[in-house]
């Protein structure tokens, strides 16, 4: 049995119509998924972060030893071109905690150069359970001539950590890599002549 064109046609038109309809529901579905989650999660009190005052409210990180503080010294040591240093000697944090320390150095060269720092800690049961999360010893350092930089090192203390460790000591060395990288610059008014 054959279908005439005209009826092929009709019943194309009317399967083109019903699918743009499902279409069309499916996105009005999908568009209105995220207000009525929303809602529900409102309603019932589950993932909510802002109160209905407008304040934000920040869930309490759990896996925060609070009962323990571990006290960071920090220390810098350099060998080449430049000063460094941690802009402070110590930090105390409770395993679990994020927490922030900033190390600064100074090119003193007139020359471009590229650093690379290496951590040390000690004791060295305390190296598995020091995790840093931001770090400028991921990657070698180019510094230009006399620029100075404050550098972050992020981290947290894995609460792992074994109960008689209460200090631990980060230890960076800042060396220099494979020599300098730029000529040295040249002192304003100088030239140099053609042999």
């Amino acid at each position: 049995m054959s279908t005439s064109p005209k009826r092929l046609l009709r019943l194309n038109r009317s399967m083109l119509g019903k699918l743009l309809v499902v279409t069309v529901v499916m996105f009005g579905f999908g568009y209105a998924l995220v207000p009525v989650y929303k809602q529900m999660c409102e309603l019932l009190g589950i993932n909510v972060l802002t109160q209905r005052d407008g304040t934000v409210v920040r869930p309490a990180n759990t896996q925060i030893d609070t009962s323990r503080t571990v006290t960071v010294e920090l220390d810098g040591n350099s060998q080449g071109p430049w000063r460094f240093r941690p802009t402070t000697r110590s930090i105390a944090v409770h395993p679990g905690e994020l927490a922030s320390v900033m190390y600064e150095v100074v090119n003193t060269q007139d020359r471009t150069v590229q650093a690379q720092a290496i951590p040390s800690y000690a004791p060295q049961s305390a190296t598995p359970h020091f995790k840093k999360v931001e770090c400028f010893c991921f990657r070698q350092q180019t510094m230009q001539p006399h620029e100075a930089r404050q550098m972050p090192v992020v981290f947290f203390i894995d609460p792992a950590l074994p109960r008689e460790v209460k200090t631990i000591t980060l230890s960076y060395t800042f060396f220099e890599v494979g020599g300098g990288v730029g000529t040295p610059a040249k002192a304003a008014g100088n030239t140099v002549a053609a042999n």
